[in-house]
C-alpha cells in the first residue's frame, strides 16, 4: 500500500491506521499548497480534489477521504480489531463517530487556516469547535477511548486535538479529553506515525 500525506494534515489519521494495523506500506510526502510530490511529480494528476490523504491498494485501487481510508484499513487487518465487523451496530457507532468527526470538527476548523477570513469570523468557528469538543469530552467519560477501545476514530480525534493545540484552542476545562490525548500520544504506534512525518 502506499498512503500520500503532507505531515500533521488528516492524512496523519490512516498514517496511525496503517502503523496499528501492522499493514506494510509506503508513505509519499505532498507538499499541499504546491500540489507537488516530494519527487516534483503533479500531486493533482494522482488526485484531482488536491487534498491528503491518498490510499493506493496493492491492486492499485484508489481511495481517498479519511473516513473511508481508516476503515479500508481497518478490514485489511481484521484480526486487529481496529473496527468492529462491517454490519454491526457496533460498527454503524464507529461510522457515527468517524462522521461526527469529519463533519463537525474538521470542518469546522477549516476556515480557521484561511488567513482571508476576519478574526470575528474565525471566533464563530473556534466557539462551535468548543462546543463539539465539549460533546466529545462528555462521551469519553468513564471511557479510554470512543468506543471503548481503540479503534481508527481514535486516531482521526487525535489528529483534531492536535489541530485545536495549532489553532491555540483552550480545552484545559475538559479533562476527559486532556486524558485522552495524553494516552493516545502514548501509544508507540502513534509515535512512530508523529517522528515517521517529523513532528515529534
Amino acid at each position: 500500500m502506499k498512503l500520500y500525506y503532507s505531515p500533521g494534515a488528516c492524512s496523519l489519521s490512516p498514517h496511525i491506521a496503517l502503523l496499528e494495523a501492522g499493514i506494510p506500506h509506503d508513505t509519499v510526502k505532498v507538499d499541499l499548497k504546491a500540489k507537488k510530490l516530494a519527487d516534483g511529480g503533479d500531486f493533482l494528476k494522482v488526485n484531482p480534489k488536491g487534498q491528503v490523504p491518498v490510499l493506493v491498494l496493492d491492486d492499485g485501487e484508489q481511495l481517498t477521504e479519511g473516513p473511508v481510508i481508516v476503515q479500508a484499513i481497518a478490514d485489511k487487518a481484521a484480526d486487529k480489531k481496529l473496527a468492529p465487523p462491517c454490519g454491526s451496530m457496533e460498527r454503524y457507532h464507529l461510522q457515527e463517530w468517524l462522521n461526527f468527526l469529519t463533519s463537525e470538527l474538521h470542518k469546522n476548523f477549516s476556515p480557521l487556516f484561511q488567513p482571508a477570513l476576519s478574526d470575528d469570523a474565525k471566533g464563530f468557528f473556534r466557539d462551535r469547535l468548543a462546543g463539539k469538543f465539549k460533546y466529545v469530552d462528555e462521551k469519553l467519560a468513564g471511557k479510554d477511548y470512543l468506543m471503548g477501545t481503540f479503534s481508527v476514530a481514535d486516531g482521526y480525534l487525535y489528529v483534531m486535538l492536535r489541530w485545536a493545540d495549532g489553532m491555540k484552542l483552550d480545552l484545559s476545562a475538559l479533562k476527559n479529553l486532556a486524558a485522552y490525548k495524553a494516552r493516545m500520544a502514548a501509544r508507540p504506534k502513534v509515535q512512530e506515525a508523529l517522528k515517521s512525518e517529523g513532528l515529534a
